[in-house]
């Protein structure tokens, strides 16, 4: 079954039995007013590595590429929340880490068996301005040695070496102007899009953080979607720093594996993926110099979005950072943050369920099918163990051992703790209830491999399932959720038991492509839909009573949406699909600050000279396209009918044009300025209406 994994990434589980819970109802709350966890993926996630931005995994992504499609895109980012004006030292890679995508891909042995490393060093080319970039000379310019293993890191080689990173997207004048480097920021990003000597694709470098969600929300006290409908992405022009490699498919291949795959599900063909950062055990500390020496110890890591920063409680995030997957596999002490997680307590009304109202949609099953209960410190089906119902299943002893059926207590050991610790195999009960006639633990619709049971967290991806192209009706960003409803329910796939493509069979938890809203999708997996999609049908279905599954309450958690849903801007159609960081001096390069004062140079070139009449209650004026090339549309809005001027001059002050000068009346205008005989350069568009006046600039390219 393939909803699983994207499940279990969301929680963080407090390890207080249930009973205690229960009797301790105050102080149970009390944990709950010190906020709930934070669900944003690896952002500042653990104590130590928030004192290391430079070594701090945010994100990895791992997916079927669009085009070409006999690739796999590996993304890993680092370097959370950079404001695009944080200079002068803008934050970029580090030197003195080691940066590492691992993969493994033979689960007949526990390890890595590909490992790309990047190393990175810094160079000013000018040490004597205080400007990062300055006639066509950068300072904190770093470049790259791209190294690859084929052998698990016994031996590593040079695939690109000393290759330049692109510089933070610090501004119009420091990237495009003859003053600074003299070249669109996109040019940049594609001159330093490159081929290694043995096929990957490769961008190293600034780009926007492809995650959204709204932290503001969730950091108050669960409040998503937020109950005043203000939502908004928390993460919304921040940066971040991209390692991006398009590696041909076969050379992700299990060694010995058909270079055709058997099928969509074929089991050789399932790799998995993470991240990492290791930095010299030893920091010596001179005059403004540093220096590292010792040997490497691994400080950051992720595979699963969210794991570290919301399934695992704060005690334990540096160690768990400090771990490989294999190693985590082993530590059981670990496991309990899956059996029963934290998140689920919320979405439980005998627990805390009222306490965060906004999750009301989302509602974990207490008696499933009349019997099974998945409420923390529940039984689950443990009480299945051992009997002919799970005989030949992936719950058999004699199938997986205990993994699955570890004990009484552990109801989520069945759904969220595979999802981060084995992924999930094409075997009853794990395929959707399509053609079970009733019976979760029968064979169904074939639905997911991506099993790989020698690590502990990672992106499990089956590369074998073909991409779902982007531009199509049936893409969504929901993933394998989307895919299971169209699985249930849409013909011709809910006609059949055979495996065939279902759209979004690509998408999250089956690896990560970036447009996947994991935040929604891992919500919906703590209330249950995994355990839905396979047949535990919601509480208020019946047997015997229901016509149908799709049940209210199996609606609620399907429509549960947080209020961000999508990417601040749209990723790019080609390699590596990343957005182009924002800048400095963009839109998102701070609060935008309309308010020219009569002292002001600028405000007085323009002659500020307001009247006494009275206001129209001016909303922000603003401009678009800027910078523009031949025209651009200026729009405001009036609260009242009023008496308004709009004109536009130059740097001078001298009058260029006066679109408006008349009464208006209250609502949205717009009006447009042509430029075509005008040089490039700033101008300045004036919005007087009585004792009001705002002013904005306007960048003519």
């Amino acid at each position: 079954m393939s909803t699983t994994p994207e499940a279990i990434s969301i929680h963080t589980i407090i390890p207080l039995k249930m009973k205690y819970l229960r009797k301790n109802i105050f102080a149970a709350l009390a944990l709950l007013l010190l906020g709930l966890p934070a669900l944003a993926s690896s952002h500042r996630e653990a104590p130590l590595i928030a004192d290391d931005p430079l070594a701090d995994n945010v994100d990895v992504y791992a997916f079927r590429s669009p085009n070409p499609q006999n690739t796999i895109t590996l993304i890993a980012t680092y370097v959370p929340v950079q404001l695009p004006q944080g200079g002068p030292n803008y934050y970029s890679f580090g030197e003195n880490i080691r940066y590492e995508i691992h993969v493994d891909n033979d689960p007949s042995k526990p390890g890595d068996e590909i490992i790309y490393r990047v190393v990175f060093t810094m160079e000013n080319e000018d040490p004597t301005t205080f400007f990062n970039i300055r006639l066509g000379k950068q300072n904190l310019k770093m470049r790259y040695t791209l190294y690859r293993s084929d052998n698990g890191g016994n031996t590593f080689i040079p695939i690109l070496v000393n290759r330049p990173v692109p510089p933070t997207n610090i501004g119009e004048r420091s990237i495009n102007s003859p003053l600074g480097l003299g070249q669109p920021y996109s040019q940049l990003v594609d001159r330093n899009t490159v081929y290694a000597a043995t096929g990957e694709r490769v961008y190293i470098g600034p780009a926007d953080d492809p995650f959204f969600v709204d932290l503001g929300g969730v950091f108050d006290l669960g409040d998503l979607p937020r109950q005043n409908g203000n939502a908004r992405d928390g993460l919304a022009c921040k940066n971040v720093s991209a390692i991006a490699i398009q590696v041909p498919l076969q050379v992700l291949l299990k060694k010995g594996a058909s270079r055709k795959p058997a099928n969509i599900l074929d089991s050789d063909y399932v790799i998995g993926v993470w991240a990492s950062a290791s930095r010299q055990q030893i920091r010596t500390l001179g005059q403004g110099t540093e220096e590292y020496s010792g040997p490497w110890v691994q400080v950051s890591r992720l595979g699963m979005p969210l794991t570290n920063e919301a399934v695992i409680p704060i005690g334990f995030k540096d160690y768990w950072n400090s771990l490989t997957p294999y190693q985590e596999l082993a530590d059981t002490q670990l496991d309990e943050f899956f059996y029963n997680p934290e998140l689920a307590l919320y979405m439980d009304d005998d627990l805390f369920g009222a306490a965060v109202p906004a999750l009301s949609p989302l509602r974990i099953q207490r008696k499933s099918l009349g019997m099974f209960d998945f409420g923390n410190g529940k039984d689950g089906l443990f009480p299945l163990k051992g009997t002919a119902a799970v005989a030949g299943t992936a719950l058999d002893d004699a199938v997986f051992g205990t993994l699955l059926l570890p004990g009484p207590g552990k109801p989520r050991s069945v759904d969220l703790w595979p999802a981060f610790h084995t992924g999930v195999p094409n075997v009853p009960p794990y395929q959707l209830a399509t053609g079970k006639n009733g019976n979760p633990l029968a064979a169904g619709k074939p639905f997911v491999n991506n099993f790989l049971p020698n690590g502990g967290d990672m992106l499990r991806l089956n590369m074998a399932v073909p991409p779902t192209p982007r531009n199509s009706s049936n893409f969504s960003t929901l993933g394998l959720i989307d895919a299971a409803v169209r699985g249930l329910t849409q013909a011709p796939y809910n006609n059949s038991t055979k495996i065939e493509f279902i759209p979004n069979m690509d998408g999250f938890p089956n690896g990560r492509r970036l447009e996947d809203d994991v935040t929604r999708i891992e919500l919906q997996a703590v209330s249950g839909v995994v355990l839905a999609a396979i047949g535990l049908w919601y509480d208020d279905f019946v047997p015997g009573q229901s016509n149908s599954p799709v049940t209210q309450q199996l609606i609620n958690v399907l429509t549960y949406e947080t209020g961000v849903g999508a990417n601040d801007v749209a990723f790019r159609p080609r390699f590596p699909y990343l957005a182009l960081p924002h800048a400095g001096d963009g839109e998102c390069g701070g609060t935008l600050v309309n308010d020219f004062k009569p002292d002001n140079p600028d405000a007085s070139l323009i002659g500020l000279d307001r009247g006494s009449v009275s206001s129209s209650g001016i909303v922000q004026l603003i401009n678009f396209p800027n910078p523009f090339t031949a025209s651009t549309t200026i729009r405001y809005q009036l609260e009242q009918d009023a008496e308004v001027n709009l004109s536009v001059f130059d740097q001078q002050g001298k009058l260029l044009a006066t679109l408006v000068n008349g009464t208006q009346s209250s609502g949205i205008h717009e009006a447009i300025f042509n430029s075509d005989k005008l040089p490039t350069g700033l101008y300045y568009a004036r919005l007087v209406s009585g004792s009001e006046m705002q002013v904005v600039k306007l960048f003519k390219q």
